[in-house]
């Protein structure tokens, strides 16, 4: 595997692989896979759990890591393409992404999304220029528009739950006081319709995801026996839920308009995740978040701190599925030798 970019690169069969190599590393783990290995992890914006997991992943598998903040210990990098290098970055990563890649195995690299232009960010357009630059296994650590890690350790943490097959999965918008990217949700739709479950979006008027990302959700249900639709009706949506998985995100009908994202959430508070949303759902219905997360703003602390919440079994499968990845992507054990499939 020479790149985790998207979910979407896969099929469902070579995730399903993924995920049982995931299990096996979990159950009996390979102390020296990765030994000699180096991976270079690119950070533009901030990290707790992908920077951490990463780090400790490789070193379980027996291999190192290094870690760039740019602009934090290191020289400012410009990303943009024919930019005019007349202000702080006093170095372009057309230039500094080489550079990284000849020092280690494989590189990861996260930048969020600018959230000017919809039809940029779609494209993940400032990524894959940086993908272009880099010769050596690539890791999206977060773009744009796509969170493959988050996707690939919230799948496991479905199948530890034993979230059957075209259970009811709602993917449902929460509120933060501004825009935050498509990443998540995007990645998680299309997770989840490729899992083969029965996905409701729901979502305010004014935050219906981009009718591309439904598409290609709607697409992968097809294959794998899912559905996929939106709704604004709270209510409905929960009825029979076996999974609520709350996100925030902003406005695809005000997007890069940051006062017209702000005037449209104004009335929107009331979309803070409560118990009292669960009172149609199953009785076992799982809370699901990627965090970070605002408590008493998108979530209640009553549903953070419940039963029914596994945000930290969430967070814990970052790890293991990671382990993975790296195993896949960088181990000599498999037949071909390695970066072989």
């Amino acid at each position: 595997m020479e790149r985790f970019v998207d979910l979407a690169d896969f099929s469902r069969e070579e995730i399903l692989d993924l995920l049982a190599l995931a299990r096996r590393l979990e159950e009996r783990p390979e102390p020296r896979a990765l030994a000699g290995r180096m991976l270079g992890l690119l950070f533009f914006n901030p990290s707790l759990r992908t920077l951490a997991s990463f780090q400790v992943a490789m070193k379980r598998l027996g291999g190192d890591s290094f870690v760039i903040t740019p602009g934090q210990g290191t020289w400012q990098l410009e990303t943009r393409v024919g930019a005019v290098m007349s202000g702080a970055a006093a170095e372009h990563v057309r230039e500094g992404i080489p550079v990284l890649a000849s020092y280690c195995d494989a590189l990861g690299i996260r930048a969020f999304a600018e959230g000017k232009d919809l039809r940029a960010d779609l494209a993940d357009t400032q990524f894959r220029a940086m993908a272009e630059s880099c010769d050596k296994p690539l890791i999206n650590l977060e773009s744009a528009i796509s969170h493959p890690c988050q996707a690939l350790a919230d799948w496991k943490t479905l199948d530890d739950l034993d979230v059957p097959a075209r259970a009811k999965f709602v993917l449902s918008w929460v509120y933060h006081p501004r825009a935050l990217p498509l990443a998540v949700p995007a990645a998680v739709l299309h997770m989840a319709a490729l899992r083969g479950l029965q996905v409701t979006v729901l979502r305010p008027e004014g935050y219906a995801l981009p009718a591309e990302l439904m598409s290609k959700a709607k697409a992968a249900a097809a294959s794998s026996g899912g559905s996929v639709e939106e709704t604004d009706d709270r209510e409905a949506a929960l009825a029979g839920a076996h999974v609520l998985y709350a996100k925030e995100w902003g406005s695809t009908s005000h997007y890069g308009d940051a006062e017209g994202d702000a005037r449209l959430r104004a009335g929107l508070s009331d979309w803070c995740a409560r118990e009292s949303w669960f009172a149609g759902a199953r009785a076992d219905c799982r809370f699901m978040h990627c965090l970070p997360v605002r408590r008493n703003v998108a979530v209640a602390d009553e549903v953070l701190d419940g039963a029914r919440s596994v945000v930290k079994q969430q967070a814990y499968n970052r790890l293991v599925a990671q382990m993975a990845v790296l195993h896949r992507m960088l181990s000599d054990t498999r037949a071909g030798g390695r970066n072989s499939q």
